[in-house]
């Protein structure tokens, strides 16, 4: 078995048992040099140092690769009891580093090394007899027990990456050299680096379920972009290259940085890479476990926001545009290169996959067509925050993998590393961290005017805007049809024969009833609402036809979701529609000119209805309809109680809504047929409803 040339599983084709002794070997070469990562820490002691103050000791990261397996296996109802509960509490959530001044600084109660290795031996002979006994098809996809074994191999692959870089930063005196982790010692002089020209073209991204690797949830979906032409550093950026930016006194001059960086800068008091360590009059690089003279032709390391302070002092010396690649530039620059994918490899293009040393080597050892390093040595920044595809499912298994990163804060690497194996050497990973987060990271500077598009991939965590998304968007509930579709039918039902020019969804929270009467034939719509919460959900349907939300289960878990206008056939009309925020009862001039206003659940929560009623008429062409709905849950909280239009006593007798609706409206409107119930349903978690019935009226304008 050779720890350092393996690939990750093709899950769809080939026979069964064949199958079952490939992902047995996998998972065995994997525990093994993941044990012999930490071979490289010279005591027990090394493991409870804490190599940076963001992030646990090692010896957390020891025990996190195993129990990871028997959580998720859990979760996924593979196996139905657990090794050591204690453990899988204490070693299953990290400290992801969402700033840096942010950890608390906890008491954790560690296990000894023994402790927790006899444990990693324990999960190892269950993970084996697994293997070897669960039933096996092919191909194998998302809910099958063997997707679970798969991610626990490829989670923990992933941790060879952040735990050597945790070694990386130890004293040297509590790390040793093994051989498996030999470093390169090819040194010198790098090329000097120059733009090539990289011809513009389309670049579609994103798995289907029937790929044959295993993925992680975000690498799923689809997403297709027109790249323009650019230009692109033939080399990544080197020591050398990076040494000018330093000795120009980069790091102490605030206007090259970003607001961010430099916030990072003066609280880490940088004056030059991490991993460079100053040496009289010369320099030094911490490699995992050594320290050499540093090679001026091996690439540089550092986080996003030095890479940034970089390219914008490097657009000032050159003149022109320079930065970093977006993930869409990034990958057309490997596709005219012409990569095959891993597993496909017989030799690994570049240097990745563990296959050549155990630290980077030089810029201008590994090409491919016209560039180098296009994978390997070192991952690459983009300047593009991680965002889901189109289609982007949360696997139920591991539901925190990526949304948490769909922040605009967290950045994609691309290209992989030295140690990069697995799922993260294949062409679809996408990984991303925060800018100031270190990594065996580099980049790769080019030269575009194109404009970096930012995906704003967030989740809507709102609960009650998340409500109203599920209300109008998500699945029906006890057979109740979805209202506002309902409202919209009703409407274009009564505007049958009338002119269908322009139509008011007046308190049109997310939308769907204005995007359904686009569909039904108005040739445009305004849809208004006063919550600003739920116009700018409104409005980004409307510009990206699409929309996530996380909708509350239990507590503190919730389920993660999409809306995909074209799904309900709403996609192609939404350029009918327009969303504002205003206030209904004291609307601007313009609003007016309407054929039909729909006011759905509106009244009751108005504090001045009656004076809303009074002038509505003035906002409709003449012969124009009023569609009203309402539960009449009138409250104080939202209306005086002199403003009801009912729900009260008066000369002790009860006063009706309608009647006062009625009453309201006689002046210059007449009602069309019998009003008629709509029930609806808002979902609050897993097991609570609202469910209510509206009134629905219909009113026809009579007089202005």
């Amino acid at each position: 078995m050779d720890l350092r040339k393996t690939h990750t599983t093709i899950l769809n084709q080939g026979d069964p048992e064949q199958k079952r002794a490939e992902i047995l070997e996998y998972f065995h070469a994997t525990f093994e040099i993941d044990e012999r990562l930490y071979d490289t820490l010279l005591n027990d002691d090394s493991f409870y140092l804490r190599p940076d103050r963001l992030r646990h000791p090692l010896i957390f990261y020891f025990g996190h690769t195993a129990t990871f397996f028997i959580n998720k296996l859990t979760v996924a109802k593979v196996i139905d009891q657990r090794i050591n509960p204690r453990f899988e509490s204490l070693f299953a959530v990290g400290v992801d580093e969402m700033s840096w001044d942010d950890l608390n600084e906890a008491h954790y109660d560690w296990p000894t090394r023994h402790q927790v290795k006899e444990y990693r031996d324990q999960v190892r002979v269950l993970l084996d007899r697994l293997i070897r006994t669960l039933p096996l098809t092919l191909p194998v996809g998302w809910q099958d027990p063997f997707w679970g074994i798969m991610m626990g191999i490829e989670h923990q692959r992933i941790h060879l990456e952040t735990s050597s870089v945790l070694i990386r930063q130890l004293p040297l005196d509590q790390v040793q050299q093994l051989p498996l982790w030999d470093i390169c010692h090819e040194t010198g002089e790098p090329p000097v680096n120059q733009l090539l020209n990289v011809a513009g073209g389309a670049v579609t991204l994103g798995k289907s379920k029937e790929h044959p690797l295993y993925g992680w949830d975000n690498e799923y979906g689809q997403h297709c972009a027109e790249v323009p032409g650019f230009k692109a550093a033939q080399y990544l950026t080197s020591n050398r290259e990076f040494l000018n930016f330093v000795e120009a006194g980069g790091y102490l001059e605030r206007q090259w940085w970003t607001q961010e960086g430099w916030h990072w800068r003066e609280f880490k008091q940088a004056e030059h890479p991490l991993f460079w360590i100053k040496s009289g009059d010369s320099w030094k690089l911490r490699t995992m476990a050594a320290e050499i003279d540093l090679p001026w032709n091996w690439p540089v390391e550092v986080n996003y926001l030095e890479a940034k302070a970089f390219c914008n002092w490097k657009s000032t010396a050159m003149g022109k545009s320079i930065r970093m690649p977006s993930e869409d530039e990034w990958n057309r620059l490997r596709d005219i290169c012409d990569i095959p994918d891993s597993p496909a490899w017989e030799t690994a293009p570049g240097n990745i996959n563990l296959e050549w040393w155990a630290s980077s080597c030089p810029v201008d050892r590994f090409k491919s067509g016209d560039f180098f390093d296009v994978l390997g040595n070192v991952w690459q920044w983009t300047e593009t925050p991680i965002y889901p595809f189109h289609g982007f499912e949360v696997h139920p298994w591991y539901d925190d993998f990526s949304t948490p990163t769909f922040d605009t804060r967290h950045n994609l690497i691309k290209g992989g590393s030295w140690i990069s194996t697995g799922n993260e050497a294949t062409r679809e990973a996408r990984y991303a961290f925060r800018r100031h987060f270190f990594q065996h990271a580099g980049f790769r500077y080019v030269q575009s005017d194109a404009e970096i598009i930012i995906h704003d991939g967030q989740y809507e965590s709102d609960a009650l805007a998340a409500q109203y998304c599920d209300a109008h968007y998500g699945p029906h509930h006890f057979g109740v049809a979805n209202f506002q579709a309902a409202c919209a039918e009703i409407c274009l039902e009564q505007m049958q024969g009338r002119n269908l020019g322009h139509a008011l969804d007046l308190g049109c929270a997310v939308g769907r009833a204005s995007f359904e009467l686009a569909r039904g034939g108005f040739e445009q719509v305004t849809g208004l609402d006063f919550s600003t919460r739920f116009f700018r959900l409104a409005a980004r349907m409307q510009q990206e036809a699409a929309l996530r939300y996380a909708l509350p289960e239990e507590g503190e878990i919730v389920s993660f979701h999409e809306i995909d206008l074209a799904e309900f056939g709403l996609a192609e009309t939404r350029q009918r529609v327009q969303f504002y925020q205003g206030d209904a009862c004291n609307l601007p001039e313009k609003f007016k000119g309407y054929d039909l206003i729909l006011a759905a659940n509106l009244i009751d929560r108005l504090y001045s209805p009656r004076k809303f009623l009074s002038s509505i008429h003035e906002r409709l062409n003449p012969g124009g309809l009023l569609v009203l709905t309402s539960p009449y849950t009138w409250l104080e909280e939202y209306t005086k109680k002199t403003e009801w239009l009912g729900g009260y006593r008066e000369a002790g007798e009860p006063v009706w809504s309608l009647d006062g609706v009625q009453s309201a409206l006689s002046e210059h409107f007449r009602l069309l047929g019998e009003p008629r119930d709509l029930p609806f349903v808002i979902r609050e978690t897993h097991r609570k409803f609202q469910h209510t019935v509206a009134q629905l009226t219909v009113w026809e304008l009579t007089s202005s």
